[in-house]
């Protein structure tokens, strides 16, 4: 069980990196707004790739103990969000982050290095 948020994010960030996410990054939100502490945002090549990740994110963190409250975007494969509470997980398809870039729109939070 993880003692913060900023322990969650690290650990999830380095369970989609162990799965050859892209880009992994941890933005920390929390002096930004009250809809959570911080961002895990990651991308996968294909539609398939993105689930996968998804997939063994929900696996891996179920077996520390720590469940999911939601998962949103799933079955297209292109934004998946999947809310820990705190810490909100956004899966992407490259194309997707690409367009929604979500670090421009959250340019004013703190970067987090995923080795912690």
């Amino acid at each position: 069980m993880h003692n913060n948020s900023r322990e969650l994010a690290l650990q999830i960030a380095k369970v989609l990196d162990s799965k050859k996410a892209m880009d992994v990054v941890i933005l920390d939100i929390s002096r930004l707004t009250i809809i959570a502490d911080y961002f895990v945002i990651a991308s996968g090549n294909t539609e398939i790739q993105v689930r996968a990740l998804c997939d063994e994110l929900l696996k891996s963190m179920s077996q520390q103990g720590v469940e999911a409250r939601a998962k949103e975007g799933y079955r297209h494969g292109r934004w998946v969000v999947v809310d820990y509470g705190d810490v909100v997980v956004h899966i992407f398809h490259r194309e997707d982050r690409a367009f929604y870039n979500l670090e421009r729109l959250w340019a004013d939070s703190q970067i987090l290095s995923v080795e912690g």
